[in-house]
């Protein structure tokens, strides 16, 4: 497991070359959030989830580190926890930010390896208060995910001038291939489906308070499955409260 992780987020980093002296400028934080809500799928039942997550930026590279609760989640075989592991690295070329990155998702306490890998491209483009996001996110063929899954989004957000607060957006569809049936319903409950987010933050110093509303487009009656948790997969409104430090 050591090795694959390794490779992953090497792989990224290959090639670029970070100055000896390269000054480290690390944050953290920490969130209460009333549901883990990830491409319109709940992570955790539709409880509660508490967050702490570490940032260093060190030359091009960006580093990120993150542990969520997950309270013996069904949709990723009774995990207690996830620790994702996220490197990144942005271009400016002409008034757009291109950004590669990979991040590898560890599943704690939970059964049958639920652990998955992904890599990402992403390209933005910021007009006023405004910043507009073309994205995709591809997770390889794997056993954890039954197949392959590719995420294809586009997002935006925008500073309402004159006020603390912002307003995001994001609409994402999910696809892949199938080899396993069982295990594809996991991050993909009824196939290839839609996602959709709509949300306000209120940023304060060191303190956010957010408020998204999530759905999906998928069918309630789908095929049930061990890991398809269906019931958590439906619009919700999610409340979030950060701090950072």
């Amino acid at each position: 497991m050591i090795g694959r992780i390794a490779g992953l987020m090497g792989a990224l980093a290959c090639g670029l070359a970070v100055p000896a002296r390269a000054q480290l400028s690390p944050s953290a934080g920490v969130e209460i959030s009333t549901d883990e809500v990830r491409r319109g799928l709940s992570w955790t039942g539709g409880r509660a989830a508490a967050s702490v997550d570490g940032q260093a930026v060190v030359g091009p590279i960006d580093g990120l580190v993150r542990i969520v609760t997950l309270r013996n989640s069904a949709r990723h075989g009774d995990a207690d926890a996830v620790v994702d592991l996220g490197l990144s690295t942005n271009w400016d070329l002409g008034g757009f930010t291109v950004r590669a990155e990979a991040a590898s998702h560890l599943f704690a306490g939970a059964r049958g390896g639920m652990d998955y890998h992904e890599i990402g491209a992403s390209a933005g483009y910021g007009l006023g208060p405004v910043f507009a996001t073309l994205g995709t996110i591809i997770a390889p063929s794997q056993r954890a995910i039954g197949g392959s899954n590719v995420y294809v989004y586009a997002a935006a957000n925008a500073g309402v001038p004159g006020t603390p607060f912002t307003v995001l957006t994001r609409l994402g569809r999910s696809s892949g291939d199938v080899d396993d049936p069982d295990r594809a319903r996991r991050l993909r409950p009824d196939g290839s489906y839609m996602d959709w987010r709509l949300g306000i933050e209120h940023r304060r110093n060191a303190l956010t308070l957010g408020l998204d509303y999530t759905g999906t487009d998928i069918d309630r009656d789908a095929r049930p499955g061990r890991f398809t948790d269906l019931r958590h997969s439906d619009d919700r409104l999610v409340g979030r409260v950060m701090l950072g430090f």
